[in-house]
């Protein structure tokens, strides 16, 4: 049986739109970045502040973190990570 690839960035963003945590991302120039985000594709991420949205290239990303701890495991199977 094949097995799912799971991917993480996609689970992790997803979880912060849906539950529409505030993150700070951190970007590779030192620059950081808060708000929510609001979309994503392959390459980008939608994040909106104060009513302003700025469209935010993943490969300028360093690190995202979410102002609180989420909740889920992320599309990980539990029988998984004790492999």
């Amino acid at each position: 049986m094949p097995t799912k690839v799971i991917n993480l960035q996609d689970s992790f963003l997803n979880q912060v739109r849906k539950e529409n945590v505030s993150v700070t991302i951190h970007l590779v120039n030192g620059f950081q970045i808060r708000g929510y985000v609001k979309g994503f594709d392959n390459f980008t991420v939608i994040i909106e502040n104060e009513g302003k949205q700025q469209m935010v290239y993943k490969h300028a990303i360093s690190t995202i973190t979410p102002f609180k701890t989420l909740s889920g495991n992320y599309g990980v199977d539990k029988k998984e990570e004790t492999k």
